[in-house]
């Protein structure tokens, strides 16, 4: 799976990914931080665990802590909140919408 499939994965359906073909073509050159910044919370999350980058995940937890009333305590929790937990190994097929 791409970053750019995966951050912009609408849903999952079995082991097919369904991906946003509008928002993928308009934001995919968009760095972590760019997506941050414009306020798209989950692809930039997405991007963060793509990349691996601590310092990039340490940012979108402090940007949502930032703009929501109720705070999240760490990382792990965020991802929870946001539905997103790992790149999923088991994807077979990408599908655009």
């Amino acid at each position: 799976m791409t970053r750019e499939d995966f951050i912009f994965t609408v849903g999952y359906d079995g082991d097919t990914a369904i991906v946003d073909k509008k928002a993928k073509k308009k934001y995919s050159k968009m760095t972590t931080m760019e997506l941050l910044e414009a306020g798209f919370f989950k692809p930039a999350l997405c991007s963060a665990i793509y990349s691996e980058n601590q310092d990039e995940l340490k940012a979108v937890f402090e940007k949502y802590n930032s703009f929501t009333e109720k705070k999240i305590d760490n990382i792990e929790q965020l991802k929870l909140v946001i539905g997103i937990q790992k790149i999923p190994k088991e994807i077979k097929e990408i599908v655009q919408i």
